[in-house]
């Protein structure tokens, strides 16, 4: 598994404005959990990034959250240190 500041160096701007606004615990859209995939090297890459709550949806889909670690890491004193955060041209 990639290290997770080089996977959320890989997300858009506006990916990771998402993230911020779902917050630590937001369940994720299909659009961010592709995102993640994307960002994390393809199609289910990006499943160790997030994980199921244990709910589901009114659809039955499991309902998604970012891993503690990686909620920590984006929500955290991480995100203070300018060596930490993504990069974007």
């Amino acid at each position: 598994m990639a290290n997770i500041a080089e996977v959320m160096g890989r997300l858009t701007l506006e990916e990771l404005d998402e993230l911020h606004r779902l917050g630590p615990q937001g369940h994720l859209p299909r659009h961010l959990q592709d995102a993640l995939d994307r960002a994390a090297g393809g199609p289910g890459s990006g499943r160790g990034y997030y994980v199921p709550t244990g709910n589901v949806s009114s659809t039955g889909g499991p309902l998604l959250v970012l891993r503690s670690d990686v909620s920590t890491w984006l929500f955290s004193a991480h995100r203070d240190d300018p060596d930490q955060l993504p990069q974007h041209p």
